[in-house]
């Protein structure tokens, strides 16, 4: 019992250090649903009362009542995104310069740079282990990642000043309880405690800014080989920022809440629910400014664009989730409706201790959104089940105003499929395959610069983006 307390603890941690390191975009918003394998083949159909094993923790902690014994379960999901842009008219800010080709009169000149993929393929784990306490209460703890994303380009691309790296990494810790009301009725109950590692990084046209600020006009700056990159096919003004934060020294928490509820024989309904959390995060702005005499002393006088710390305060969206089972013969349809209250991200805000660093803002005005799907398992032998589903999850983006390439998905409609494998008495094996037909996404935001105006930038043009998804999870039961 001490060597199997021991490894429990040891698995706990690598999940948990493997979750730090990994993440990605492939649910709406930034959330992530991938929580097992066996719920991957129906594209989480049901996901609140398909409680087939001890991940059941993460989607409805009532349902580790409804299992036969206790389990331990590890799952990793490996997921392959694309994220192509498309530039369809991105421009600058109109600058105090003389029209050079390709400049719009009056106004902004074109974005220099390339065209990207954004998407980048993770590793994400989970681990879920469910004991006995009596017949009638079980303990659960999982580890998981709720949230996350990697989206990454060159430093080159065209959304530069917009977005290079954006990456946000959550290890959440679950503990819970499920108790037996009768034989009908179970409901559950855990706390979250969530770990938040943020990276984001973005390029600065210091040949803009000094086109802006310099008392001595544009052709001072460009005598000093300071000229913005719609000019300069080299890109040799372009600084750069890089935001890191965690919460490591203040752990966010939050609860969840569920039942499973006995309908019939047949029938059975799940309610599910995880409060919003609350995250607050500090850590440092790191400033890479190009060498230069003349960008010094202006950078100086400004007093920006100095190495300052940073905080970030974010409320991370609810969820409600209703599921339906129902058994005929081998067969058991399972449908899903999931709301997500994305509201809740109206804006991205860094705040710099440095007086004279404007804030770094990103209005989202995100919508709250709806997650349905519809799945099907078939008993196809007494050691094998079949999956397969399908579902539709809308965007919390409201419009191509508000879409950034830091975030750049929309309407998403999932094909799945799946098995289960009964390996031994003490040992199933799941596997799961989605992917996701993502609708092509137009995007037309502005970089949020008020305070320096030259700096501003608009991003215009198309994402076109795809995601496959491939599950496999052990599930061991334990005497």
């Amino acid at each position: 019992m001490r060597n199997f307390k021991a490894n429990v603890r040891g698995l706990i941690l690598a999940a948990a250090l493997g979750l730090c390191f990994q993440g990605n975009l492939q649910a709406a918003g930034f959330a992530l649903i991938e929580m097992n394998a066996s719920g991957q083949g129906n594209s989480y159909a049901g996901a609140a009362v398909a409680t087939r094993d001890a991940s059941t923790i993460f989607f409805n902690p009532a349902g580790m009542m409804q299992l036969q014994q206790d389990q331990l379960a590890i799952v990793a999901h490996y997921i392959v995104p694309s994220a192509d842009f498309s530039n369809d008219g991105s421009f600058t800010a109109p600058q105090p310069i003389i029209p050079a080709p390709g400049v719009v009169g009056g106004g902004g000149a074109p974005l220099s740079g390339d065209e990207d993929d954004g998407g980048s393929d993770a590793f994400v784990p989970n681990l879920y282990w469910v004991k006995t306490i009596n017949p009638d209460t079980r303990f659960g703890l999982g580890v998981n990642s709720p949230f996350g994303l990697t989206v990454e380009y060159d430093e080159d691309w065209v959304g530069r000043y917009h977005a290079i790296l954006s990456e946000l990494l959550t290890v959440n810790i679950n503990p819970s309880l499920a108790y037996r009301v009768n034989e009908k009725l179970s409901i559950g109950g855990g706390i979250n405690f969530m770990l938040v590692d943020a990276n984001l990084s973005s390029a600065i046209d210091f040949g803009a800014f000094c086109y802006g600020v310099n008392p001595l006009g544009p052709g001072n700056c460009d005598g000093v080989d300071l000229t913005p990159s719609n000019l300069d096919p080299d890109f040799d003004s372009d600084g750069e920022l890089d935001l890191k934060a965690d919460n490591f020294d203040d752990v966010a928490t939050g609860f969840n809440l569920g039942l499973v509820y006995h309908i019939s024989k047949r029938t059975r309904v799940g309610v599910a629910y995880r409060s919003e959390v609350d995250v607050s995060v500090e850590g440092e702005g790191d400033f890479t400014v190009p060498d230069n005499p003349t960008l010094n002393v202006l950078v100086g006088a400004s007093g920006a664009f100095v190495d300052s710390d940073i905080s970030v305060d974010v409320t991370l969206p609810e969820t409600f989730s209703i599921s339906l089972a129902h058994t005929v013969g081998k067969y058991t349809w399972l449908f899903d409706i999931t709301r997500t209250g994305w509201s809740s991200f109206d804006e991205l805000r860094v705040e710099y201790d440095n007086p004279s660093q404007p804030d770094s803002l990103t209005t989202e005005d995100w919508d709250d959104s709806n997650r349905y799907s519809i799945g099907l398992d078939y008993q196809y032998s007494d050691k094998m089940i079949l999956r397969t589903g399908i579902a539709l999850d809308e965007t919390p983006v409201p419009s191509a105003e508000r879409r950034t390439p830091r975030l750049p998905g929309n309407d998403r409609t999932w094909i799945s499929f799946g098995l289960t494998y009964l390996a031994s008495p003490q040992m199933t094996i799941d596997v799961g395959y989605s992917h996701l037909f993502v609708d092509d996404a137009d995007i037309e935001n502005d970089l949020e610069s008020e305070s320096i105006p030259e700096l501003n930038a608009t991003l215009e043009g198309e994402y076109e983006a795809e995601v496959d998804i491939f599950s496999t999870q052990l599930t061991w039961m334990l005497k």
